[in-house]
């Protein structure tokens, strides 16, 4: 099979999966991985990992199938950096979903899904292993099974919600609150591209938390 997947930033934590991923697929399959949708030259599947751009028909028509990875049980959550969001709100466990692109987004049929636990004292770092996992084993799936799969429309009595995007700001915590009611702020922050940071005396101080085993 063509295999491209697209994944907009190349300091995105996901990368490392996705090229160890190619590496143990390459012999099997023909697979690129790309930043951009102008570089998309066509295939059997697309796979969007962290995408960050809008596809249009004319982009996805090049495929057999172009599958979004998004983190929350569809309808709800839809939008952006959802399992961040719902970890924030106090989840314990993360659906996720592979679905169709679509002209409105995360509306797509859902090709598989599968569920991860989240430990209350998970850092970001070891989040991000459990999501990543999940998302090659919702790839492997696919790939294996491509001609098998039923996609599934979204549970239409079910009302869609919506995630804003996330910004810096969102990494701000209060220095004047407890740790432990910012805990879950606090540990969703990857330190190098959106730190947890607080505003004191003037100053603007970021934190980087680290798990100390014994």
């Amino acid at each position: 099979m063509k295999i491209t997947l697209l994944c907009s930033d190349d300091r995105h934590p996901v990368n490392a999966h996705l090229v160890r991923w190619m590496l143990s697929n390459n012999a099997k399959h023909e697979i690129v991985l790309v930043r951009q949708k102008k570089d998309l030259s066509g295939g059997d599947i697309l796979f969007l990992i962290s995408c960050t751009e809008i596809l249009q028909a004319e982009d996805r028509a090049g495929y057999g199938a172009s599958l979004v990875l998004h983190a929350s049980d569809l309808p709800r959550g839809r939008g952006w950096s959802p399992h961040i969001w719902q970890i924030i709100e106090g989840a314990h466990e993360i659906t996720l979903s592979l679905i169709e692109a679509g002209e409105r987004v995360d509306s797509g049929r859902i090709w598989c899904q599968t569920k991860f636990p989240v430990a209350k004292d998970a850092l970001w770092d070891e989040i991000n292993q459990r999501l990543f996992d999940a998302e090659i084993e919702l790839i492997d799936s696919v790939v294996q099974g491509f001609d098998a799969c039923v996609p599934t429309e979204q549970n239409p009595e079910v009302a869609p919600t919506y995630y804003p995007r996330r910004t810096p700001a969102d990494s701000r915590i209060d220095p004047q609150q407890s740790i432990a009611s910012q805990f879950d702020k606090i540990r969703v922050c990857d330190p190098q591209r959106l730190p947890a940071f607080f505003e004191l005396h003037g100053c603007r101080y970021t934190t980087n938390l680290e798990k100390v085993y014994d």
